[in-house]
């Protein structure tokens, strides 16, 4: 099937429409309730859901997982597409423990913004500082949502103090609380000063109700918290603290933006803002450091890949941001680390774990590939202009483990289920000739990724197994030469890893690494990205 290539004005107009951004924070902050409120206010669903809600409320959307249901935490990132007015929104919900911060920075190679959420009792936390300093490092505007402001929490102009002191982004508020933290009263609009009231709706499982109330009445009502939110509305005038386009987009400013995602408070007033400020995708710098415009014929970088999100296929989907061009289905793309063909004629876009098929995409959107053998995270597409964007690096593994299956007889599926797991970075997995296929080394940021492992290998591929730990904490890259010397040192081992055939050095701690470095200064060790910590 040959492809209808869009017109260059085609598709300048539709990547103008998209927004194509991550909710990222530390965890328990509420990012998967978010995604949910967005999504529901959005008209995309009828009906939000909640991990730890109230008997009858669904889990979330974006939590499609056995183990996250169970465990009441995102462990994948997950994609909600839906349209809001005459935008386009492609929304990455992010896993915030720090255990699967590997899986959040893929995805923040894939969008063009982000939303971060503040805990109003907690403020900024360790994830979240982590994940501030890559969006800045990756030139990603952040719009800075304060989340349950329905429950007890801190000063509003204290957590915006620490986030100027502690991670240089000067906030500017959009809109301001009545009312302290766990007394929400509502939000007065500082563009035009208008007051908004919520009611919840029984269990906060639809849209809040929101009333508008005049000036002269909500001061009436109100009494001291009107006056007190007036009084610092006029201190942040008169400090200046309003948004300042060119330093947003440039990450030195953060629109502030107060609410409550469970009841779904100031939800829509979010929407809004990421529909009016976060930007459309935008020319990409490719491996080389040349920028491949958005009207360029097609290309995409696959930023994650997926399996066992449907129960009835148990395909492996590759998921694939759009940076260039026009995307038709039935369309011939070439991979470009192989130079090989490869067929769209089955390309989805996705909505958590549902799917449809997709017929046209844009820059900004995603689209899945199912049952792509052969792509990995950090491939780039082609079609007719042959383009590579950089790759997405792999974390440097902090835990190991020997694992193994529990029943011999059930090898083939072992082999097939690490292989599927290391295709799609659940897990580094690392071999060598000593070891064998049927006692690989499992390398992670954290432990818990162990458990993903172990629950997808017992209910996915029916092969539970065994997990042992192994005493190193500590991994450089190295090379043939170099490992010829390692080898047989006490405290170090060296392994493949499966995904690109790389050799990795594994010590017991960053000391051994320093001794080893003394006694042979000529070995090639070279540190990978550490988790969270830009490059």
């Amino acid at each position: 099937m040959s492809a209808v290539v869009g017109t260059a004005e085609d598709v300048v107009e539709q990547a103008a429409r998209r927004r194509t951004f991550a909710v990222i924070s530390h965890p328990d902050a509420g990012k998967s309730t978010l995604t949910e409120a967005l999504a529901l206010h959005a008209a995309a669903i009828e009906q939000a859901g909640a991990v730890h809600g109230k008997a009858g409320r669904q889990g979330v959307r974006s939590d499609w997982m056995d183990i996250e249901r169970s465990r009441g935490i995102s462990i994948t990132s997950s994609v909600l597409r839906f349209e809001y007015g005459d935008a386009l929104l492609n929304l990455l919900d992010t896993p915030g423990h720090a255990d699967f911060s590997e899986d959040t920075y893929r995805v923040l190679a894939a969008v063009d913004g982000a939303i971060m959420l503040l805990d109003s009792a907690k403020g900024l936390e360790a994830q979240t500082l982590k994940l501030f300093d890559v969006c800045r490092h990756r030139g990603i505007p952040v719009i800075t949502f304060v989340n349950k402001w329905d429950r007890p929490g801190r000063e509003p102009l204290e957590l915006l103090d620490e986030v100027e002191q502690r991670i240089g982004l000067r906030p500017a508020p959009l809109n301001w609380p009545v009312g302290i933290a766990g007394d929400f009263r509502g939000l007065i609009d500082r563009a035009d000063g208008s007051f908004t009231r919520f009611r919840r709706t029984p269990g906060g499982a639809t849209r809040a109700i929101a009333e508008r109330v005049p000036a002269e009445q909500a001061a009436r009502e109100e009494g001291e918290a009107w006056k007190t939110a007036n009084e610092e509305l006029a201190l942040l005038d008169e400090i200046g603290a309003t948004l300042d386009m060119a330093a947003f987009t440039a990450g030195v400013c953060t629109p502030v933006l107060f609410g409550a995602a469970l009841p779904n408070f100031g939800v829509g007033a979010l929407l809004d803002t990421v529909c009016r400020l976060a930007p459309a995708p935008s020319a990409r710098a490719d491996a080389s450091g040349a920028e491949r415009p958005v009207s360029a014929p097609f290309s995409g970088q696959v930023f994650k890949v997926q399996a066992g999100m449907d129960r009835a296929h148990r395909d492996r989907l590759a998921f694939i941001r759009v940076c260039s061009g026009r995307f038709e289905r039935g369309m011939t793309l070439t991979h470009a680390s192989t130079g090989r063909p490869l067929a769209t004629k089955y390309a989805q876009t996705v909505f958590g774990r549902d799917r449809s098929t997709v017929d046209a995409a844009y820059p900004g959107d995603v689209i899945g590939l199912p049952n792509t053998s052969g792509l990995t995270v950090g491939d780039t597409l082609y079609a007719r202009t042959p383009v590579e964007f950089p790759p997405i690096p792999a974390f440097a593994p902090e835990h190991f483990m020997v694992v193994r299956a529990k029943d011999n007889g059930r090898a083939k599926q072992f082999r097939r289920g690490i292989d599927q797991l290391d295709g799609e970075g659940v897990v580094q997995v690392l071999r060598s000739d000593l070891r064998g296929d049927q006692a690989p080394v499992l390398a992670a940021v954290g432990p818990l990724q162990f458990e993903v492992v172990a629950a997808r290998m017992e209910g996915e591929f029916g092969a539970p197994v065994e997990l042992n730990r192994l005493d190193y904490s500590t991994a450089r890259l190295t090379d043939k030469e170099s490992a010829e010397t390692l080898n047989g040192r006490r405290g170090v081992e060296v392994l493949t890893r499966g995904l690109d055939g790389s050799l990795v050095a594994v010590f017991v701690d960053k000391w051994r690494v320093q001794a080893v470095q003394r006694e042979h200064p000529g070995l090639t060790l070279t540190p990978m990205l550490a988790a969270g910590v830009p490059d």
